[in-house]
């Protein structure tokens, strides 16, 4: 997500702690905030995916396939 939106979700908030926001505001603070968490999500998963565990044996397992979902 760039800058610029990111901005964007900070100026819709002080507004709305100030002044309120009308109904189309409401929906762009509402979509960009969703953006941004899915973001968020992506960068997570991606982070979570690049580590690495080593058990007392020196064996190396990638944490996605040592803790799958069941």
């Amino acid at each position: 997500m760039d800058k610029k939106k990111i901005d964007r979700i900070n100026e819709l908030y002080k507004k709305n702690k100030i002044e309120g926001l009308s109904d189309e505001e409401k929906i762009e603070q509402s979509l960009l905030r969703e953006e941004y968490l899915n973001s968020v999500r992506k960068n997570f998963k991606s982070t979570m995916n690049t580590i690495k565990l080593k058990d007392d044996k020196g064996n190396i397992t990638p944490l996605k396939s040592r803790y799958k979902k069941k």
